[in-house]
């Protein structure tokens, strides 16, 4: 990557200006990604993000450039020419950079470059065979394989100095069932911070039955009722409220700006007693899992809501300096082409003391949720729509039928709030997060839980 000397030398030209603090991101990313139809490879693809980018921090003023060509010159020029945007007095900066030493967390014992195209493609075949022959209502398939391997050095004015090494891996399985009339699927994306033993160890047929056996329930399902009813919402994709409509809410992006719900609300309740989310960057081997965050502070497990009180908020370091408070080591980004921001890792509801089957039991009238779709929120505040990708109506403590076309339209804090049975089943779903600093891997997680009453929006 680059030499201690030269990246001494960047940072003292990107504080020619008057910076009080200057930081590089060196990113050497291969990545690739297979796409099988029916059976049959229809697409493979393979790619290299190589640059850098470096920011400079005045106050709570903050600059960004970025470059992929490495030589001296041009990354001095890029440095200085960001400098431009800094109207101030050069400060007197000594930067003693001291390398740091990573500890593995996340061990990647079969890189993919180690793996062959074709054994790739192996993983990926049996996925189809196993959701293909499911039942013959399953008339098609779509399987897509993505793996990258990430090379990072972090260095900034303040002396840090680290270089660390990421892989994921995921197989993205879709079904479609068919009646000859209308169309339905199932999906199931299983994925890690690991190297391809992770592929090895996995369960690829039940995760492709599961997407069949989804496909093939809804396509025989009734529409969904609509109004104000209690809803129980499964482990798992089941967290992605959480993250949407109120984890967003809780990074400094929105919270700094008061752009969010949670902002000024530290110590007070803001959720249900029965509720403790928390934000773990730190699970072994996780999708949204790092060693370092994109600033190169290590990662945390921050509790974020305990027993229904507000305790905290994800914070990188311009978030620190904009709020006065410390960096939680939760600064991301895609890649070296975006500044990083305050994200999400592994977001999650902690587990309860109250078992599925109790849950559904005490449930005289409602909607199960099982596996929740794609939807939208306005993050500023709360407000969220989610599609229900495999639904049941409850009655009289029984899951009776399956339904498909809900809606769960609410919003976010209120959601928390009126939570009033937790499961103990916690389980994590893996997915991609969008924001400003691009899309990155994030999980999201709960156990069942069940809302006393939630808009359900049907056909």
């Amino acid at each position: 990557m680059l030499n201690q000397a030269l990246v001494e030398d960047i940072l003292y030209a990107a504080l020619e200006t008057g910076g009080d603090f200057a930081e590089i991101f060196v990113e050497d990313k291969t990545s690739s990604s297979i796409q099988m139809l029916g059976g049959t490879v229809d697409t493979a693809m393979s790619g290299r993000d190589f640059g850098v980018g470096i920011r400079i921090l005045n106050g709570v003023f903050a600059v960004y450039a970025y470059t992929n060509d490495f030589s001296r010159e041009n990354l001095i020029k890029v440095a200085r020419n960001a400098a431009q945007a800094i109207r101030g007095q050069k400060q007197d900066i000594r930067i003693d950079l001291r390398k740091s030493l990573v500890t593995p967390h996340h061990e990647l014992k079969l890189l993919p470059s180690d793996v062959s195209k074709a054994r790739k493609i192996e993983y990926m075949r049996r996925a189809h065979i196993a959701a293909s022959e499911y039942d013959p209502v399953i008339s098609q398939t779509r399987v897509i394989y993505l793996d990258d391997d990430q090379k990072v050095l972090i260095a900034n004015s303040e002396g840090l100095f680290v270089e660390d090494r990421r892989a994921h891996n995921r197989l993205q399985i879709e079904a479609i069932a068919s009646n000859g009339s209308e169309k339905q699927s199932g999906q199931y994306g299983p994925g890690a911070h690991s190297g391809l033993e992770f592929l090895d160890n996995l369960d690829i047929e039940w995760y492709a039955r599961e997407a069949a056996r989804t496909a093939k329930t809804m396509i025989h399902a009734e529409f969904a009722p609509s109004g104000k009813i209690p809803v129980i919402i499964d482990n798992e994709f089941g967290g992605v409220i959480f993250h949407e409509a109120c984890g967003h809410g809780l990074e400094a992006t929105s919270v700094a700006k008061g752009a969010s719900v949670f902002a000024g609300k530290l110590g007070e309740l803001v959720a249900s007693p029965l509720v403790t989310a928390i934000d773990d960057g730190t699970i072994k081997n996780a999708w949204g899992s790092l060693n370092i965050d994109d600033e190169g502070s290590p990662t945390q497990r921050n509790v974020l809501i305990e027993n229904g009180v507000l305790k905290g908020y994800l914070i990188d370091k311009l978030g620190s300096r904009k709020m006065g408070m410390a960096s939680t080591g939760s600064a991301r980004r895609q890649n070296y082409q975006f500044a990083p921001t305050s994200r999400m890792n592994n977001t999650f509801i902690a587990g309860g003391n109250s078992t599925p089957e109790e849950i559904i039991a005490n449930t005289e009238y409602g909607l199960y949720a099982k596996y929740m779709g794609g939807g939208s929120v306005n993050t500023a505040t709360g407000d969220f729509n989610f599609a229900v990708r495999e639904g049941y109506i409850v009655r009289n403590g029984k899951i009776e039928k399956p339904v498909r076309g809900a809606t769960l339209i609410g919003k976010g804090i209120e959601v928390l709030q009126k939570i009033d049975m937790v499961g103990n089943n916690l389980a994590f779903g893996q997915g991609m997060c969008g924001s400003i600093s691009g899309s990155i891997p994030a999980d999201v997680g709960q156990p069942m839980i069940r809302v006393s009453e939630l808009t359900v929006g049907g056909r």
